[in-house]
């Protein structure tokens, strides 16, 4: 591979600075709009606002709602479309269920029914009707991994807003959290073991950039990867959804202080709480192949790689060291590879998450959602 310039994700197109103080611009008015609840009998938890998922609370549960987005995923199937002749759309409603309700369980709620929103710039999208059954296939398939139900959605045709031959899929889900002893409040306690769920790879994350690389490699999206497959393949593999762990943990009484879905801004995700705790990560993981490929496309160090993508761990859930082991076992048995990737400690003002074996350390001033 030729010597390229390095390239960061916000050089790619995605700058989390703006977005980022949006969300926390529209945090603060939403928050002003809370009033609305004592009409209905209802309140909303304190210190939830900037979770990734809302919350309210009735006399026997809580109830969570959550709305998100694809990403730009579907574009590199497009892609692999025009070269191979192979949608991937089944994938590709399997990624959009998962974006949204490992969002949702965060919390401790787990979904009930699940959303589609499917803008299109022209209705003829639609007209392949071998794509757009791979999209319904993959969508159901993904609500049944969620145990949830498809519980309707709407399907735009935004002429002059998406190009016509695009879609940009999102939906929206709501669950419930009962008892309520299954919420996961952000209780993390001094010593906490921090478990690490394994991705499948990129998962939903990252995509503009890898996009971008695709003109970097010699074979662009068919150049072969480390594992025999090819970088669009690779790319697309359907992301894993743990809502069946999470199921797990509340049918076994496993208290789980804290959770996390790896997403955007990476592994810097792990100090989404205000609270100031150093997230000590001294076990990383395996990542992917796919990872080695994008970091060679991109010129990109560990340091960057870390904070823009999962690097091989998509979910994290934080619990006692006294419950560990089963933490573990139970994800083992939901059918997810687990291990125990460090160590919670309670600072007085410092908040920061530190890779260890890289001498990478995030602080707090690297992850303003809230």
């Amino acid at each position: 591979m030729p010597q390229m310039s390095s390239l960061t994700y916000e050089q790619s197109g995605v700058d989390y600075g703006p977005l980022d103080a949006f969300k926390r611009a529209c945090q603060r008015q939403a928050a002003a709009t809370a009033s609305a609840l004592a009409s209905h009998n209802i309140t909303e938890p304190a210190g939830t606002r900037g979770e990734s998922a809302y919350l309210i609370e009735t006399p026997d549960a809580f109830w969570a709602h959550v709305e998100e987005g694809l990403g730009t995923k579907n574009l590199v199937a497009d892609a692999m479309a025009k070269l191979t002749g192979q949608t991937h759309y089944h994938s590709i409603g399997i990624d959009t269920v998962a974006t949204i309700v490992n969002d949702l369980i965060t919390c401790g709620a787990l979904p009930i029914s699940v959303a589609m929103h499917a803008a299109v710039g022209d209705s003829n999208w639609f007209a392949d009707t071998a794509r757009a059954d791979e999209l319904a296939r993959g969508f159901a398939d993904g609500c049944r991994q969620a145990n949830a139900v498809w519980g309707g959605g709407e399907t735009p045709a935004l002429k002059g807003m998406v190009t016509p031959d695009s879609i940009i899929l999102a939906g929206s889900a709501f669950g419930r959290i009962a008892p309520k002893s299954h919420r996961i409040t952000g209780d993390i306690r001094d010593g906490d073991q921090i478990i690490l769920l394994a991705s499948s790879g990129v998962q939903t994350n990252g995509l503009t950039l890898c996009r971008a690389l695709a003109e970097r490699l010699p074979q662009g999206y068919l150049t072969p990867i480390s594992d025999g497959r090819t970088y669009g393949q690779a790319l697309l593999d359907p992301s894993a959804i743990y809502v069946n762990f999470i199921a797990a943990c509340q049918k076994a009484n496993l208290r789980l202080h804290y959770a996390a879905h790896l997403t955007g801004h990476g592994w810097r995700k792990l100090m989404r709480l205000n609270e100031p705790f150093v997230y000590r990560m001294t076990h990383l993981g395996h990542p992917q192949p796919i990872f080695d490929t994008i970091r060679q496309a991109a010129q990109m160090d560990l340091r960057e790689a870390y904070a823009t993508f999962n690097m091989g761990a998509g979910f994290a859930v934080w619990v006692s060291a006294a419950d560990a082991q089963t933490a573990l076992q139970l994800a083992t048995q939901s059918g997810h590879t687990a291990w125990i990737g460090g160590t919670t400690h309670k600072q007085s003002t410092r908040k920061a998450v530190e890779l260890v074996p890289l001498d990478i350390a995030y602080e707090s001033d690297t992850l303003q959602v809230r």
